[in-house]
């Protein structure tokens, strides 16, 4: 059986559904959660996926340049084994945004304010190439639930989704490494949870119940149009999915490590 590592950055934020989909698809999940202690591995051997979640700490650093969570930095480095090494990636919220910053993106306190609640992104032309967005719908229904927002992806990187305020919602890094502003995994009472925080719903002038109502009333919707990516996402981690290699390498960044 194909193994993913699975990365937890914030006890508030774990797989939830996404976990569900790929077990169901067939992929054993090994989860590290670094925020209670444990110690990432130096590279990736032993594991054919990588999957980065979300969590409250920003990518970029902090005003002391130090990284908002120690683990950071290693993390980083895993995720340009990565995609140096094609392994499967899937990033999402605060996972996609370090897969940017890992690569050369820019995050930055988003201008726009926050993005709270359900919502809708529209995909891109190069989505249809795609070997897991090319069967998304053409403007799924998404989670959001973020502050920061990337400004400006890795070179090389291709624009797969995007909406009005919030240009990058999601994109792909070489071949096999995707990133997701959005959320797919979160479930009502994972996004209840969040909207315990009553300074960003008040910054929006949002009222909690409603934002909690409005986030149950799209889940099918949501689970409609993402859980066949996820399962995808699980073939081609178990080699049952082909996709070409890319005719251009890409600028990677960091030394030629061993995977």
């Amino acid at each position: 059986m194909a193994t993913a590592l699975v990365i937890e950055n914030d006890p508030t934020d774990d797989l939830r559904r996404l976990g569900e989909w790929l077990t169901e698809a067939g992929l054993d999940l090994h989860v590290l959660r670094p925020h209670a202690g444990d110690a990432l591995p130096e590279d990736l051997s032993g594991f054919e996926a990588l999957v980065v979640l979300g969590g409250q700490q920003q990518a970029y650093p902090l005003p002391d340049g130090s990284p908002d969570a120690p683990w950071f930095p290693q993390l980083e480095g895993l995720l340009r084994k990565a995609v140096r090494y094609r392994l499967p990636t899937l990033a999402i919220c605060l996972g996609a945004q370090l897969l940017a910053t890992a690569h050369a993106g820019t995050v930055e306190r988003s201008e726009s304010g926050p993005e709270v609640g359900p919502g809708v992104v529209g995909k891109r032309d190069a989505a249809d190439r795609d070997p897991l967005f090319m069967w998304v719908p053409l403007i799924p229904d998404v989670l959001q639930w973020h502050h920061d927002e990337i400004t400006e992806l890795p070179r090389g990187a291709v624009l797969l989704a995007a909406s009005t305020r919030y240009p990058n919602q999601a994109f792909r890094l070489g071949d096999r490494a995707w990133g997701l502003q959005f959320h797919i995994e979160a479930d009502t009472d994972m996004i209840a949870n969040w909207a315990t925080d009553s300074a960003t719903l008040a910054e929006l002038g949002y009222d909690r119940d409603a934002v909690i109502a409005a986030a149950d009333a799209v889940m099918a919707d949501v689970e409609e149009a993402w859980q066949p990516f996820a399962v995808r996402f699980a073939a081609l981690a178990q080699g049952e999915l082909d996709v070409p290699a890319p005719r251009l390498d890409l600028p990677l960044l960091g030394p030629q490590e061993p995977r």
